[in-house]
């Protein structure tokens, strides 16, 4: 008997945090912070796309994708789907019939902790998408079993349903939904600070002198007199 382990649909995260997030570049958030970020292999498939949203996590075995097609009818408008493919990088779940039913279903991205397919849909779809590269071994219906907003692992990171992803170019971010707003917050000001000191560089000043990182090398070698 095929098992499938199913919860409720999670919280949804509001919109006024979703557009904060949409803001905050992952890079800024890892100048503070060493966790939640998911393995660096896990790439965009499109240039350019960040996305913020509440995490549907399913998990299904290697050769099937019967509880994705079930979990695309179930996707609401902001949605994003986590994927945890138990181990597997060989057969792609994710082409492009369910890339559009992703969107139809309102879902702001994907991520895949495995390959994908039909890179060419995806692209005309405009719908983002993280995953391990491109495979042309796909999955079936094998009717195996599968969990769905249940706890997975999506490139070496623990996901909760419910929980802030943030990605973009340079990676995909998990956060906690209860401290998402104060990680932004101060996202949010280190950016609106670095933007100053880029001025400042254009300007003619040092980076070294604006970051402090000349003061510390010379007060090594004994030169800051």
């Amino acid at each position: 008997m095929p098992d499938y382990r199913i919860a409720a649909m999670p919280p949804q995260i509001p919109a006024a945090l979703v557009e904060k997030l949409r803001r905050v570049e992952t890079a800024t958030i890892g100048h503070s912070q060493h966790w939640g970020f998911m393995d660096r292999g896990i790439q965009p498939l499109l240039r350019g796309k960040r996305i913020a949203g509440a995490a549907v996590t399913l998990a299904i075995p290697g050769q099937d994708s019967t509880l994705l097609h079930h979990a695309l009818g179930l996707l609401r408008p902001g949605d994003i789907l986590v994927v945890d493919r138990l181990g597997d990088d060989k057969h792609a779940c994710w082409g492009g019939g369910v890339t559009i039913a992703a969107k139809a279903a309102g879902a702001v991205g994907g991520i895949v902790d495995g390959p994908c397919t039909d890179l060419a849909e995806i692209e005309d779809s405009d719908f983002p998408m993280w995953c391990r590269g491109m495979s042309p071994i796909t999955t079936r219906l094998y009717n195996l079993g599968g969990t769905l907003n249940l706890p997975i692992s999506c490139g070496n990171v623990p996901v909760r349903a419910g929980d802030v992803i943030l990605a973009d170019e340079s990676g995909v971010l998990v956060l906690p939904a209860g401290e998402a707003e104060a990680i932004a917050d101060a996202a949010l000001v280190r950016q609106e600070r670095g933007e100053r000191s880029q001025e400042r560089v254009k300007a003619g000043e040092k980076l070294g002198d604006i970051s402090g990182a000349t003061r510390m090398v010379l007060e090594a070698l004994g030169q800051n007199g």
